[in-house]
């Protein structure tokens, strides 16, 4: 997933309802037609993977219309979520995607497992029991049949809050605690995870270069404890790159970001050669710039204190072991 110095800049490719729901908006449709959907994926593989060291691919629509343009030398990162969540007054409850498993992940050459769990420490204690025994159950697999398990987390607003919303969006208004008391759960070892994606501890327009911004983030790292990179949760592209300083300084080995990539090019849409001009000129010159500046600051994940002590369970394979399918 990680380049030759052990720096994390991956690709999302696997948003599903901040594709698909712009698409039916725009055709006034209820559900977006696959093939719409599916061709801005495969125009994301083909555009954005030469700047990438991983892509994070979906089974609905990235991986059956977009594996066979994937170079074999791209680390290769399938979703096991689904993105439709069960909404209970008390919390949100995560589900694999119907007839999807990392079992599946792994026999299809699959580099690594992501799932994405909501999660908020004040949520109902039975919420937050389902949804740590739900990565635990991934975490055991993973461990199981031997992938990287790269978890990603996201507070979210519980009935009680103010902006509510469902939408794939960084919450307004969270607390920096709700971000930091689900890393430190999480980092528990009974959870198997070997990365960590992990959103800003403060809003992104909040992420000012402040001393104060940085201890929050400083904090995160620490209980992290393993490699982390950070997503970009639709911030924009000077917001997401100042939240990458403060993540570099605390000791993030890089980003797996979508919309803060390609979202630009996406609002073009249905007009596919503006997207595909955007693609390869304003988004690839940002993955450009957010590389470089990986390059300067990011840590490399092999620095973690963990795996220099031996606890790794994936250390760098000789090439024959990476994935050496172009389509499956």
């Amino acid at each position: 997933m990680a380049d030759a110095r052990g720096i994390f800049k991956m690709t999302a490719v696997d948003q599903r309802p901040p594709i698909k729901g712009p698409i039916a908006k725009h055709l006034g449709v209820e559900q977006a037609p696959w093939d719409q959907v599916a061709r801005f994926k495969r125009l994301l593989v083909e555009t954005l993977q030469d700047q990438s060291t991983a892509m994070l691919l979906d089974p609905h629509y990235a991986i059956p219309h977009g594996i066979d343009a994937l170079s074999p030398t791209k680390g290769l990162i399938v979703t096991l979520e689904d993105s439709l969540f069960e909404e209970q007054d008390g919390g949100r409850l995560s589900a694999n995607i119907d007839d999807w498993s990392v079992e599946k992940i792994k026999r299809m050459g699959g580099d690594a497992v992501k799932v994405l769990a909501w999660y908020r420490p004040d949520a109902d204690a039975s919420v937050c029991q389902a949804q740590q025994d739900y990565v635990k159950r991934i975490g055991e697999a993973c461990a199981k049949f031997d992938i990287p398990f790269l978890f990603e987390l996201l507070v979210y607003p519980l009935a009680k809050d103010a902006h509510q919303t469902k939408d794939y969006i960084e919450m307004q208004g969270k607390k920096a605690d709700d971000v930091l008391g689900s890393v430190e759960e999480f980092a528990k070892p009974d959870y198997g995870v070997d990365v960590f994606k992990l959103e800003s501890p403060v809003n992104a327009a909040d992420a000012d270069g402040s001393a104060a911004v940085q201890a929050v983030f400083d904090e995160m790292g620490r209980l992290a404890g393993r490699p982390w990179v950070m997503l970009s949760a639709g911030a924009g592209k000077p917001e997401f790159k100042a939240v990458l300083e403060h993540a570099f300084a605390a000791g993030a080995s890089g980003f797996l970001a979508g919309r803060a990539i390609w979202l630009d090019a996406f609002n073009h849409y249905p007009d596919w050669d503006a997207i595909e001009r955007d693609l390869r000129d304003g988004a690839s010159s940002y993955m450009q710039e957010i590389s470089d500046l990986a390059d300067q600051q990011a840590a490399a994940w092999q620095s973690h204190a963990c795996y220099g002590a031996g606890g790794a369970r994936f250390l760098p394979d000789d090439a024959s072991f990476r994935h050496q399918y172009s389509g499956f």
